[in-house]
């Protein structure tokens, strides 16, 4: 029997409907949320990223601001622009796409967002507040994840997680989000021995390590949760996930799909991060 697919693309659906009538309960009080948005480089996904996510903004009734700069850019020059935008009472969130060209300090960029401004949840400040329990905005995708999960019902108290992935955007915050919901949490990586033996052992399992196919159905706990963050491309030029979905679904129990899975929703938190940061300031939080 095959697994039940977690669809990302209703519950972002569904999520952008709810997003939408906040937004347009802000406008009303004469606020607008806006989203700021910075490109450096030519590289073709990050700029249909930017695309996606400056569309998914004026859909959802707020408004967006998009810089592109050349990829010889002075450092300088970003930098001063971000410092426009954290001093602009008008926008709500800045997100700065990322790789950024070599000659770029990636983390002192992520540093001079404003915190409350962070709406990636990258900057140190944010990472540790997520840390504490106390987040103010979780990182886009692991956030995404867990309305998924919660939306699939999937029980998570006493739940074994196995996280494959341990980079700062989704492993480690995923990881922190999990254990705040009392599961027992182990991350795997390249180090990691005997992948299969963990992999083996999870209720749930989330692959976020952008090999692809790499977890197959012999990988997987009978009737487990599956949930696929990798985004990948075959040699015929099509996206796949880290999973090996045909195999996967004939063993677990519910599974995303890729595409249609994780990515909508990550997009979909986006929004929901900058709406947030738009009520908090009209709250005078």
């Amino acid at each position: 029997m095959s697994a039940t697919i977690i669809d990302g693309n209703n519950l972002s659906t569904q999520v952008r409907e709810e997003i939408a009538q906040r937004a347009a309960a802000l406008k009303d009080k004469g606020i607008t949320p806006c989203l700021a948005v910075i490109l450096v480089g030519e590289d073709p996904a990050s700029a249909v990223y930017v695309r996606n996510k400056v569309t998914a903004c004026e859909k959802a009734g707020m408004r967006s601001i998009h810089d592109d700069y050349a990829p010889d850019v002075d450092p300088a020059v970003v930098f001063k622009r971000i410092d426009e935008l954290n001093a602009d009472p008008t926008v709500h969130g800045i997100l700065v796409q990322l790789p950024l060209p070599k000659h770029f300090d990636s983390e002192a960029v992520l540093e001079a967002i404003a915190p409350e401004k962070d709406v990636d949840g990258f900057h140190a400040e944010n990472v540790g507040a997520l840390m504490q329990g106390n987040p103010r905005f979780i990182p886009c995708t692991p956030y995404g994840v867990m309305k998924m999960l919660e939306s699939a019902k999937v029980p998570l108290k006493g739940a074994e997680v196995v996280i494959v992935g341990r980079s700062n955007i989704v492993g480690k915050p995923m990881a922190m989000l999990l254990l705040a919901q009392s599961c027992t949490v182990t991350i795997c990586h390249s180090q990691s021995k005997d992948l299969a033996f963990h992999t083996r052992r999870a209720d749930i399992l989330v692959a976020a390590v952008g090999r692809a196919k790499m977890i197959t159905g012999d990988m997987i706990k009978p009737g487990a949760t599956v949930i696929d963050v990798g985004i990948n491309r075959t040699p015929e030029g099509k996206l796949c996930g880290d999973v090996d979905f045909e195999t996967a679904k004939e063993v677990a129990d519910a599974i995303t799909p890729v595409p249609g899975g994780v990515g909508p929703m990550t997009i979909t938190m986006l929004l929901a991060n900058t709406l947030e940061a738009a009520e908090r300031g009209q709250r005078g939080a």
